[in-house]
């Protein structure tokens, strides 16, 4: 009878395109006995598990949670315990706003052994992919990456130094703060600041939405700009040639209008 060795591995799966995971994530999907996967993690990862891993879905969207944090601890432990090899999969990176700290804490409180394998994450690859950089030298010499949805449902109020910075700054799970998060630019006097909002971004049901700001909230209205989605803020995205189409219609009506 072949002994148990309890382990889990963290595996952050990356922004969505399932070529973004590392060669080390996948050679974990490729060993374990258990994936716990999430919504965001691409789920043609999972036909890489030998046949008899057994997957199960904890994963959490906006306004949907099929299990609580303290459940998904628990299904950690309880199968690392009961199966040996566990991979926790985590779309991103598991310690930028994945509570990975959290699921590694909880093994290791029962001695069981931990890997931490880190993945892509969104804030910087998705805003890349789309050729914006998050830093530019004589643009912006640092980046914020801040959730909009604390523990308590809030947006970050790490928002307003962030601003006050004059860098760029990316927001993860805020698209349902857009108008809170466009007046609080506007009340800085920073309404005009270029700003995109990636969809699925780097899969191919990529959708972007372009402008000003203050006007987050109007233009993915506009847009049918949804979940799951990143917001980029700043004078990078000036190099998007979706923002420079934008300036030159604006510049040519006002043209025609003067």
């Amino acid at each position: 009878m072949q002994t148990i060795q309890p382990k889990v591995t963290l595996v952050g799966a990356g922004p969505g395109d399932p070529e973004l995971i590392t060669v080390k994530g996948l050679k974990a999907i490729q060993n374990a006995r258990v994936i716990l996967y999430d919504a965001l993690s691409n789920n043609e990862l999972l036909d890489n598990a030998p046949q008899n891993c057994l997957k199960r879905f904890v994963g959490k969207r906006a306004g949907m949670h099929v299990y609580t944090q303290a459940e998904i601890n628990r299904m950690i432990v309880k199968y690392a315990l009961t199966y040996g090899s566990v991979v926790r999969l985590k779309g991103g990176d598991s310690f930028v706003f994945g509570r990975g700290q959290e699921e590694l804490a909880s093994a290791q409180q029962y001695g069981i052994e931990t890997e931490v394998i880190p993945g892509i994450s969104s804030a910087i690859s998705v805003p890349g992919v789309n050729k914006i950089p998050v830093t530019a030298r004589n643009v912006s010499e640092g980046f914020w990456v801040i959730t909009g949805t604390t523990q308590d449902g809030k947006l970050s109020r790490d928002l307003e130094f962030a601003i006050q910075a004059n860098t760029t700054v990316v927001i993860l799970m805020g698209m349902s703060k857009l108008d809170e998060i466009a007046a609080i630019y506007t009340q800085q006097g920073k309404g005009q600041t270029p700003a995109a909002i990636i969809q699925n971004g780097t899969l191919p049901t990529q959708k972007m939405g372009v402008g000003n700001v203050a006007d987050l909230g109007t233009f993915a209205r506009e847009q049918g700009l949804k979940n799951p989605a990143i917001i980029v803020i700043g004078e990078v995205v000036r190099f998007h040639e979706a923002f420079q189409d934008l300036q030159a219609k604006l510049a040519e009506n006002y043209k025609q209008i003067a």
